[in-house]
């Protein structure tokens, strides 16, 4: 069991926000699997993302891989809101769920928030079972690189997470990020992070509860004969996905992942304000067997997360990495 200010995640495992977490067939199948400890959806919007036929996923031949061109669920919030509530209210479970956000402006996301926070409060029981993780690291959306490689574009959004939890410190927040690979990236981020840390209670309290370290690699590139049907690809394109470019994910993602979550767990670990050494990581990419759970859990992360497996087998990839198989 691992406690993320009031989610309990029993066992500490999840899926990733992922294109397999999209609907409502999807979430069931996480919601009824007995070794995913909490729910993680696919990343909404206020109104839902416009998907088609250029945003896929390609898996790779030579190693548990793959590379996405997948943007948002075209499922807006309410969506989520909706299947979420019958999980709640029908369900035997008391695993939580955790409701992955994002928008292209502050103001949207506010909406969101104004919107989730009235759905927890609808029901008392609701509050340990609901949170919000902010993607703010997708590569693949043109024209909206990702916020957390730019801090002064993350803050804004921070700053309506650090409203949000003003008003209700009930409210677990979780920062989706994506693979930092320079030194000054780290040491940023946390800084960033570490300002918003109040202690007006007396208690020092940072509005985000965890860390999900990492999202996929962007700007990678898969031919299509890297794919087992090349064939088929390469008809109408040469590389594994339409756009050619993509979110690397999976194996090929595996160390650089174990380094983020080493590095951001050395440096909440070591850092002068108490409020950061409580947060918590999830950690992710390249999580395809139980030896690669072991090392999530070296590196530091107390969860561990998956997506590309699960994309490759379904809800038994968690059965696959909880070694019973």
């Amino acid at each position: 069991m691992v406690l993320i200010r009031s989610i309990d995640v029993s066992p500490s495992m999840v899926n990733c926000s992922c294109a397999w977490a999209s609907d409502y067939q999807q979430l069931s199948g996480l919601y009824h699997c007995p070794h995913t400890g909490a729910v993680i959806t696919r990343t909404a919007t206020l109104d839902g993302f416009e998907e088609d036929e250029s945003h896929t996923v390609a898996f790779m031949k030579d190693s548990l891989s793959s590379l996405n061109s997948y943007g948002y669920s075209p499922h807006p919030l309410y969506a989520y809101l909706a299947w979420i509530q019958e999980f709640l209210e029908k369900g035997s479970s008391p695993k939580p769920f955790i409701i992955s956000i994002t928008e292209s402006s502050a103001e949207r996301l506010s909406e969101m928030l104004v919107t989730i926070q009235q759905f927890r409060a609808s029901n008392s029981t609701w509050r340990s079972r609901i949170a919000v993780e902010f993607n703010s690291s997708c590569p693949n959306i043109k024209g909206h690189p990702p916020p957390s490689y730019h801090l002064p574009s993350l803050k804004p959004y921070l700053d309506v997470f650090a409203k949000a939890f003003q008003d209700d410190s009930t409210l677990t927040i979780g920062l989706k990020l994506p693979p930092y690979i320079i030194t000054t990236q780290f040491h940023d981020l946390i800084e960033c992070i570490s300002s918003y840390t109040r202690t007006d209670s007396g208690n020092p309290t940072n509005p985000i509860a965890y860390f999900t370290c990492t999202n996929t690699l962007g700007n990678s590139l898969v031919f299509a004969d890297q794919t087992p049907t090349p064939d088929a690809k390469t008809d109408m394109s040469p590389f594994a996905v339409p756009p050619g470019l993509g979110g690397l994910a999976g194996e090929a993602i595996h160390a650089l992942s174990l380094g983020n979550v080493y590095t951001f767990s050395r440096l909440l670990a070591e850092s002068d304000d108490p409020a950061m050494r409580e947060i918590v990581i999830i950690g992710a990419g390249g999580v395809t067997s139980p030896e690669a759970v072991r090392r999530m859990n070296r590196a530091g992360a107390k969860i561990v997360g998956c997506a590309t497996l699960l994309g490759k087998e379904g809800v038994r990839a968690f059965e696959i990495l909880s070694g019973n198989l």
